[in-house]
């Protein structure tokens, strides 16, 4: 790991829409809900190396029957951070990826159970990610995807 600082973390975007409320409220039973969670990473590079390390999430939960929604968030949480003089660049690639996520994703976790559960829904509380199994799936389609257009 590349040593390096957080200097500010902070929300960048938060969208909560639920576009069937308030029939789902009015309904005894709405079937079973199913969620969608996608979660990706964007960095960008800064002079004097600073980084922005942007944690997008988007969580969609839907009912099973009819494919009818019942809420989606969308959140940007960033973190501005400041890392020593690095030369592997797999190395700072890896802990921006990885630690750098990794700790913002706890913030990510509170604000989205806080939201669905001020929402009038359960409050929805997120797992843990394993962000360098997510690293190294991501790593192995990208090695995969040339292959795949041949």
């Amino acid at each position: 790991m590349a040593k390096f600082n957080i200097i500010t973390q902070f929300l960048k975007d938060f969208s909560f829409e639920s576009p069937n409320v308030p029939e789902l409220f009015f309904k005894n039973d709405n079937g079973q809900a199913k969620m969608e969670i996608n979660i990706d990473i964007q960095i960008k590079g800064a002079e004097n190396n600073l980084f922005m390390v942007d944690l997008i999430t988007k969580i969609h939960s839907k009912l099973e029957a009819g494919d009818k929604s019942i809420f989606l968030i969308e959140s940007t949480y960033s973190g501005l951070v400041q890392m020593e003089e690095e030369k592997d660049e797999e190395l700072k690639k890896r802990t921006l990826l990885i630690n750098v996520p990794t700790l913002l994703f706890p913030a990510v976790r509170a604000l989205i159970t806080r939201m669905t559960a001020e929402s009038g829904f359960p409050a929805f509380v997120m797992q843990p990610v394993d962000f360098e199994k997510l690293y190294e799936d991501r790593q192995k389609q990208m090695q995969q995807a040339p292959a795949n257009n041949k």
